[in-house]
């Protein structure tokens, strides 16, 4: 054995840290810590909210202002179904979202079709895009 870890355990390692990115996101996003959560993004990264699936935020900056005006709220993302393909330094993945937000909305089923690329700090999004499975009528 030279030491170095087999390409089929890369990927596993890759996969798992991506799927704990999306998780991360989920969490930070409920927590409205709006800095550490736009820091998952690329400095030229975008993501569009699935309620506004054709309205692209881009860069980490404008990423970070557009969640830190958002009025505050009590939410919870539960993430499921995760899928991600690991391509080297290049990944993409699918999730489902269901969104709880309180006092009385309707909760909200969507998924986000990620680019992720590896960095120096690890995965990070390139884009993040949402829709919603269900829209209203």
């Amino acid at each position: 054995m030279t030491g170095e870890t087999p390409p089929a355990l890369d990927v596993l390692l890759a996969e798992r840290a991506i799927e704990r990115l999306i998780v991360d996101y989920a969490a930070l996003n409920d927590a409205g810590e709006w800095a550490a959560l736009a820091a998952l993004y690329l400095p030229d990264g975008r993501m569009n909210r699935p309620t506004a699936p054709e309205l692209f935020v881009e860069g980490q900056a404008a990423i970070l202002a557009s969640f830190a005006a958002r009025p505050k709220r009590v939410a919870r993302h539960i993430v499921a179904n995760i899928r991600v393909s690991v391509t080297g330094e290049t990944a993409s993945a699918t999730s489902q979202i269901l969104l709880f937000t309180a006092p009385g909305a309707a909760p909200l089923v969507g998924t986000y079709r990620d680019r992720l690329c590896l960095t120096p700090a690890g995965w990070r999004f390139a884009e993040r895009a949402g829709s919603l499975d269900f829209p209203a009528a």
